[in-house]
């Protein structure tokens, strides 16, 4: 009270300083400053340590081309484009912008100075000479074929049968289309900065880099080749395949410009991806559910069709799918405007009238079999456009999917003949650059880390072949016990006894001893065919009865699919209801292969372990078993996006019992959908509690490992394109308040890398037809020049395919990591999974990290957007896995 009666008897500051009066500087207080101080130094380059030396020397060669200058432009212009149609509308097909842009160079090519361009297809071109004028407009006319609409899918009557009759309904397109057409100047990029990056200097080399992308892109779109961001596809029948349900798979190529420490070269790498067929929609649906009639069609599996872009038969124009309507095309209404009234005014008039009548009586249109089918929306959630299904035409369109399966020799054959066929020397633009791409593989120095020893059970070590070990004769480590369980089954085929049998045999040749189940639970038939989480209600209500006094420690579940709408209900009522360790099976024939996976898993749920390594009981694992050494691991897992009304799951899994490394338990919350930056890291909510995820973790630490604190945190964080590095300075930022926040004068020390995976960078031995041997790390020439510790690994053996590395960045280092010694906690992290029997191609943590999200995601699939909170029996096992 006194220091306030003093503040407020203080005299009024002057209205202007007085001459002669040096005003003071008022630096901030100890221990003030934003935590930000303290992180962005250290996240701007850091010195860069020696390359790494241990391990055997190898030669290799990567898919990177050499690119050379001879000559050439030195600087390139680029411009915005904005392409509309006469009326105003904006055009948004990247194919038909290329096809304005061509047609306008092909018109007014005396007028901008006779030169090469490259368009990106949407916003962006680029010339090596400046234009006329820095703002131009133009008037573009294009002579579009007629199009006859021609019904291939015939006339269907109301009662649901085939028609043969009218297929010749047509509608004429104008043949002539105008575009209105405006370049505004951008920027001047100065082209040779780019010889600037193999010395770490970031001079302009992004805008450079993408520059020399879009002059590929352009060059290929002149090809006629389907383009989808970086990834081209040839036309060419050869390169499709007919993947049933209206859907064919494509072969192509991922080509981009990558400046690295060795200087500038071209990644071309192979890609694949699938195109919906072209044709009218309900066409596709038809093929896609293997189904004769449209009003066969099971419209709650249509969600495969939000997002795919269409073309509206009656305008020709394009949309995208955003959903369908809850009601028919007879039955859905919507405010029409009237003729004749003011968008501006107060008092707009309108009617209500249906889809059906609209587009019958108002457009004219005959609807030959959408009045008692679902519309499509192509506009909002919150402004709809309706659209009969009819009237709706597929364009060919890709979807990127996952990584084609390709051996090393083949996959280098591939290339060789793409870098033949298509000659990137004649490309005018890349000429005019000065620009040569070798055709030649680059050579690369790497290095083969020696894989770490296994330890298992009776302090036995075993040394991995390949990244591989067996558990044939040996036992685990620390095996668990099973007494009370019971086995639940919601299939059918399934020789429950025989199962249960042969898993009591082979977990005790691992140690564990499996009583017979206590109970099996039997689903009644008559509940088959209700939703899945109403099966699993009725299956707890048989459960419960039984086990009201002395709850079972593990439940065994029987599915009848791997994806079966059963699980996020079931998950739920096990891992937030009622505590219980469950493990979920989904094959009715069961091998010894895939009985010993599920031996593996149950053991580590229960909170066994497996195996170790035996540099876990020696202490001599670099950086982490001197001191206390708390290990996280951070990613995120995004829904689909046919469930935008579903949350992202962050997902942060905390090491426990040091000097492990093999033990881990996880922390969950949900974040606004696409976000891929924590939010709830730090949450306090007063000053002495703190609801945080990191939190908990910390404790668990604490806990478990003699009542010590993390002097050192190592963090994994993986989703991370390169122009985020930057926010996760926010993420370290919490994590640093919540370690204060539990004790003010502790300050232990940060070590941060990000894991990426999402790359095109592939390696081959230089003698051999084989992939990589597992443990292959490189850390010079094609590593990334601004960031200076960083470095590619595979730690595993690729069964199928061409092995892909992991490209790992230390982004904060307060530790003070040398190359060999991150490189070998990286390398020993990916030996430490309990899941299998071999190191994984990334650190075990950040697979369980997306384990558990993605867990949590499944439940929201069925349960809702509300995540509930993990029940208290198992937050600290290993229930992922």
């Amino acid at each position: 009270m006194a220091s306030k009666e003093l503040l407020l008897n203080l005299p009024l500051p002057p209205k202007e300083i007085p001459l002669g009066v040096v005003p003071m500087k008022v630096g901030p207080g100890k221990d003030c400053g934003p935590v930000s101080e303290r992180l962005r130094p250290n996240f701007k380059q850091m010195n860069r340590p020696c390359p790494g030396v241990r391990g055997k020397k190898i030669d290799l060669l990567t898919n990177y081309f050499r690119v050379c200058f001879q000559g050439g432009v030195s600087e390139l212009y680029s411009y915005s484009v904005n392409v509309q149609y006469e009326n105003g509308d904006p055009v948004s097909g990247s194919n038909l912008i290329r096809k304005v842009i061509h047609k306008l160079w092909e018109i007014y090519s005396s007028e901008l100075g006779e030169q090469a361009f490259a368009s990106d297809g949407q916003q962006i071109l680029f010339t090596t000479i400046p234009l006329p004028q820095k703002k131009l407009d133009f008037t573009v006319v294009l002579d579009a074929a007629t199009s006859k609409r021609s019904r291939t899918d015939g006339n269907f009557s109301g009662d649901g049968d085939l028609s043969e009759g009218d297929q010749k309904r047509q509608k004429i397109i104008p043949r002539l289309k105008t575009f209105i057409v405006q370049i505004t100047f951008v920027s001047i990029i100065p082209f040779r900065t780019i010889l600037d990056g193999q010395h770490g200097v970031k001079s302009g080399n992004s805008e450079v880099l993408i520059a020399l992308d879009t002059i590929l892109q352009h060059s290929n779109a002149k090809r006629n080749c389907i383009m989808l961001r970086q990834s081209y596809f040839p036309n060419e029948i050869k390169n499709f395949m007919d993947l049933t349900g209206g859907i064919l798979g494509c072969r192509g190529y991922h080509s981009s410009f990558q400046s690295v420490q060795g200087g500038l070269f071209l990644n071309l790498d192979t890609s694949t991806t699938t195109v919906i067929q072209p044709g009218p929609l309900v066409n596709f649906l038809m093929a896609n559910q293997n189904v004769e009639t449209p009003f066969k069609i099971d419209w709650a599996k249509a969600k495969i069709l939000k997002n795919i872009r269409i073309k509206l038969l009656h305008s020709n124009r394009e949309h995208k799918i955003t959903g369908l309507s809850n009601r028919t095309c007879k039955e859905q209404k919507f405010l029409l405007r009237l003729k004749g009234s003011d968008n501006q005014s107060d008092n707009v008039q309108t009617v209500e009238i249906t889809v059906y009548e609209y587009f019958v009586k108002k457009r004219g249109i005959e609807l030959r079999y959408s009045s008692n089918l679902p519309c499509i929306n192509v506009g909002s959630h919150r402004e709809p456009k309706f659209i009969p299904v009819e009237e709706l035409y597929l364009h060919q369109r890709s979807i990127l999917v996952s990584k084609s399966s390709q051996k090393p020799i083949e996959l280098m054959k591939d290339l060789n003949e793409e870098l033949k066929n298509n000659n990137y020397d004649t490309d005018p633009m890349l000429r005019a650059c000065g620009i040569s791409i070798s055709k030649s593989f680059t050579e690369l120095e790497g290095r083969i880390l020696s894989p770490p020893q296994v330890r298992v059970g009776n302090k036995e070590d075993l040394a991995p072949r390949f990244s591989r070990w067996s558990f044939n004769g040996k036992k685990f480590v620390e095996p668990k016990t099973i007494e009370f369980w019971a086995v639940v089954n919601f299939s059918t085929g399934s020789d429950i006894r025989a199962f249960c049998i042969e898993m009591a045999k082979l977990g005790a040749t691992k140690g564990m001893n499996i009583n017979p189940p206590a109970f099996v639970f039997e689903e009644n038939a008559k509940h088959k065919k209700k939703p899945g989480s109403v099966r699993v209600d009725k299956m707890f209500e048989q459960i419960i009865p039984k086990f009201r006094k002395d709850p079972p420690r593990f439940l065994l579940c029987f599915l009848p699919a791997k994806f079966s709408n059963l699980y996020g209900p079931w998950k739920k009522k096990c891992l937030m209801d009622f505590g219980i360790c469950n493990q979920c099976i989904a094959k009715n024939r069961v091998d010894e292969t895939y009985l010993a996976n599920v031996i593996l898993k149950i053991n580590a749920t229960l909170g066994g372990r497996n195996s170790m390594l035996s540099s876990e009981v020696s202490q001599t694992i670099p950086l982490a078993s001197k001191v206390p050494t708390m290990i996280l691991a951070m990613g995120v897992t995004h829904a689909p996006s046919s469930r935008s009304d579903l949350p992202s799951v962050a997902a942060v899994v905390g090491s426990t019992q040091w000097p492990m490394i093999s033990c881990y338990r996880a922390s969950i919350c949900t974040q606004p959908p696409k976000t891929e930056m924590i939010h709830s890291l730090f949450r306090p909510v007063s000053d002495s509690e703190d609801t945080g995820i990191i939190r908990e973790l910390l404790m668990g630490f604490h806990s478990s490992s003699g009542m010590r604190k993390p002097e050192q945190i190592i963090i994994f964080r993986q989703g991370l394109s390169e122009s985020q590095f930057k926010q996760i300075i926010s993420e370290m930022e919490e994590i640093i308040k919540a370690c204060k926040f539990l004790d003010d004068t502790w300050s232990p020390k940060f070590t941060l890398i990000v894991a990426q995976r999402r790359h095109h960078t592939k390696m081959f031995q230089a003698n051999s037809s084989d992939n990589i041997l597992p443990g292959t790390v490189v850390d010079t020439k094609i590593c990334h020049p601004l960031y200076n510790n960083n470095f590619y690994m595979c730690a595993h053996a690729a069964r199928v395919g061409t092995s892909r590395p992991n490209h790992y960045f230390v982004l904060l280092d307060e530790i003070g990591c040398s190359a060999d010694n991150v490189q070998e906690l990286v390398h020993c992290l990916c030996y430490v999974s309990q899941r299998c029997t071999s190191a994984i191609h990334e650190v075990a943590p950040l697979r369980y990290a997306r384990l558990a999200s993605a867990q949590m995601l499944e439940i929201m699939k069925t349960e809702g957007p509300q995540l509930p909170k993990l029940h208290k029996n198992v937050r600290d096992t290993m229930f992922f896995c």
